[in-house]
C-alpha cells in the first residue's frame, strides 16, 4: 500500500479527506486508483506531471505528498 496526503489545496477533491491508503506499483496506477476514488482529482494532478514520470515505480509501503505548484522568486 501506498499513503497518500493531500495538501490543502487538493482537499476540496477528496471531500477533504487529509490522508488515504492506496494499492498501486506505478505513479499512473496511483492516479488511477486516486482518480476512482476521488472522481475529479486525477485531473487535478494529472495536469502537473511530466509524462515519463507516470511510469516510475513506486515501492511498496511509499509515502506520497500531493502538494499544489509552488512559485517564488
Amino acid at each position: 500500500m501506498v499513503r497518500v496526503i493531500f495538501g490543502s489545496a487538493l482537499r476540496q477533491y477528496t471531500g477533504g479527506v487529509e490522508e488515504v491508503e492506496i494499492e498501486a506499483t506505478t505513479v499512473r496506477s496511483l492516479i488511477n486508483a486516486l482518480d476512482r476514488r476521488f472522481p475529479g482529482l486525477g485531473g487535478a494532478i494529472d495536469g502537473h506531471i511530466k509524462t515519463d514520470a507516470l511510469y516510475e515505480r513506486v515501492p511498496e509501503g511509499s509515502e506520497v505528498h500531493c502538494l499544489p505548484p509552488i512559485g517564488g522568486g
